[in-house]
C-alpha cells in the first residue's frame, strides 16, 4: 500500500463542491459513496475562487474489495472449472472406451479352463483327434497375445481417424472394433468356432490400442488448462476397474463357469453401446473445428457449452496461436526428435517411464493371473479372490493419483 499524490484543474464546481473524493482506505473505492470535506485553507474551501483552480490531495492506493472480487472472478473463469457437460463427457468417453481397454485385458483369465477345453473339444468334433499340449498353448498364447497386437495396429490408425473423423468421430466409429467382436465372441460356442474368439481379440486389441490414444487426446482439448492434469488420469482410473470388473465377474460362482464364458466375453459391448448413445450429445474438440474443419462459429459453440460462459474469444485465440507456433516448427520425425538436444531429457524421462511401466510384466501378470497364484502355491479355491484383490489395490492406487496432478 501506497499514497500518491495527485493534481487535477476542477472546473465548473458544484454546490456540493466542498466534499472532496478520497479513496484512501482499505473500504475506499469508486463503488462507494466516499467523501471527506475539504480541510480549511484548501482552496475549494475560499470564497471567491475561481472558476478553474488545480485541486491536489493524496490519493492512498489500496485494494479495492469489489475490484477483487470482479478480479477474482475473472482469473476462475480465465482458468476454468469443471462443469457438468464436461465431467459428464469426461466420464461418457472413459467409461465407454478405456473401461473396455481394461475389461479385456483381465476379462480371459479366469475362464482360461473352460476356454482351453472349448477349444480342444471343438478341434475333436471336427478332426476326432485331441490338440496336443503343445499346440493347445500354442493356441491359448495366440488368443492371449492378439489383443496386445491388435493394440499396435489400432496405434497405427490414431492418426488418420482424428484427422478425418474427429475425436469424438473416431471414438463413435471405434466402437466398430468392440460390438463386432462381442457379437463374435458371445456366439463362438454357439457356432463351435474358436476362431472367432481369436479375431475377436484381435479387433477388441485394435480397439483398444485407438481409445487409448484418443480418449486423453479428446479430453485433455475440451478442459481448460488447469483441469487437464486431473482429467488425464480418469481414463487410466477407468482401465484399472474395467480389470477390477473382469475379475469380479470372473468368479467361479459368477461368469466364469462352463455355461457363462460366452456371456463373460461378450459384455464388452454395453460400454460400447452406452458410449453410441450418449456420446453424440457431447461436443466435438473445439481445436479439431477450429483449426481441421476451419469452423470458427462451431468451435466457439462448443468452447461456451464446456466452459459455461461466453466469452472465449481469448481461448480461441491462443488455439490459432498453438497451430501457427505448430506450423511454423514444421514437420517433426522421430528421428528428428531423438537429435533435438533441447528435448533430449524430456524424451529419456518419458521412454523410461513408460519401458518401466509396460517391461514390468503387469500385463502378464492380469493375463495369466489364476496360473501365476497356482504356481505360488495358492489354493485353487482361494485364488480367484488373490487375482480380485489385486485389482482392488490397482484401483485404488490410482484413485490415490487423481489429486496429485492439480496438487
Amino acid at each position: 500500500m501506497f499514497l500518491t499524490e495527485i493534481t487535477l484543474p476542477v472546473t465548473h464546481l458544484k454546490p456540493d463542491w466542498w466534499r472532496l473524493p478520497l479513496w484512501g482506505s482499505a473500504t475506499d473505492c469508486p463503488h462507494q459513496d466516499n467523501t471527506e470535506p475539504a480541510t480549511p485553507g484548501h482552496p475549494l474551501a475560499q470564497p471567491n475562487t475561481p472558476d478553474i483552480v488545480f485541486v491536489t490531495w493524496r490519493r492512498q492506493a489500496a485494494r479495492c474489495p469489489y475490484s477483487a472480487e470482479m478480479e477474482s472472478s475473472n482469473e476462475e473463469r480465465k482458468e476454468g472449472r469443471l462443469t457438468l457437460l464436461l465431467a459428464l463427457a469426461t466420464l461418457i468417453a472413459s467409461f465407454g472406451s478405456s473401461f473396455q481397454y481394461g475389461y479385456n485385458v483381465a476379462v480371459v483369465n479366469s475362464p482360461s479352463e473352460f476356454m482351453k477345453q472349448f477349444y480342444n473339444d471343438t478341434y475333436s468334433d471336427r478332426t476326432g483327434e485331441l490338440i496336443d499340449t503343445f499346440a493347445l498353448t500354442l493356441l491359448w498364447s495366440v488368443t492371449v497375445s492378439m489383443f496386445p497386437f491388435g493394440g499396435f495396429i489400432g496405434s497405427l490408425l490414431v492418426g488418420p481417424l482424428v484427422n478425418n473423423l474427429g475425436r469424438k468421430g473416431t471414438l463413435l466409429f471405434n466402437n466398430i472394433f468392440s460390438i463386432v467382436p462381442a457379437i463374435f465372441m458371445g456366439c463362438s460356442r454357439i457356432a463351435k468356432a474358436f476362431e472367432l474368439i481369436i479375431i475377436s481379440r484381435f479387433l477388441v486389441g485394435i480397439c483398444a490400442g485407438v481409445s487409448s490414444n484418443v480418449v486423453p487426446m479428446y479430453l485433455g482439448e475440451l478442459a481448460s488448462k488447469n483441469l487437464r492434469g486431473a482429467l488425464g488420469v480418469v481414463p487410466q482410473l477407468f482401465i484399472t476397474i474395467g480389470i477390477l470388473v473382469a475379475q469380479l465377474f470372473g468368479l467361479r460362482n459368477v461368469l466364469a463357469n462352463e455355461e457363462g464364458w460366452p456371456i463373460l466375453l461378450a459384455l464388452t459391448a454395453v460400454p460400447a453401446v452406452l458410449q453410441v448413445l450418449l456420446l453424440p450429445f457431447f461436443p466435438e474438440s473445439p481445436r479439431y473445428l477450429l483449426i481441421q474443419k476451419k469452423n470458427e462459429e462451431a468451435a466457439r459453440n462448443a468452447l461456451r457449452r464446456v466452459r459455461g460462459w461466453d466469452d472465449v474469444d481469448e481461448e480461441v485465440e491462443e488455439i490459432r496461436r498453438e497451430d501457427e507456433a505448430e506450423r511454423a516448427a514444421g514437420f517433426i520425425s522421430v528421428w528428428k526428435l531423438f537429435r533435438l538436444k533441447s528435448l533430449r531429457w524430456q524424451l529419456i524421462s518419458i521412454i523410461t517411464l513408460m519401458a518401466g511401466q509396460q517391461l514390468s510384466g503387469v500385463n502378464a501378470i492380469y493375463y495369466y493371473a489364476d496360473q501365476i497364484y497356482l504356481s505360488a502355491g495358492v489354493e485353487a479355491t482361494d485364488v480367484q479372490y488373490v487375482t480380485a484383490g489385486t485389482g482392488a489395490v490397482n484401483v485404488f492406487m490410482t484413485l490415490c493419483t487423481v489429486s496429485v496432478p492439480g496438487s
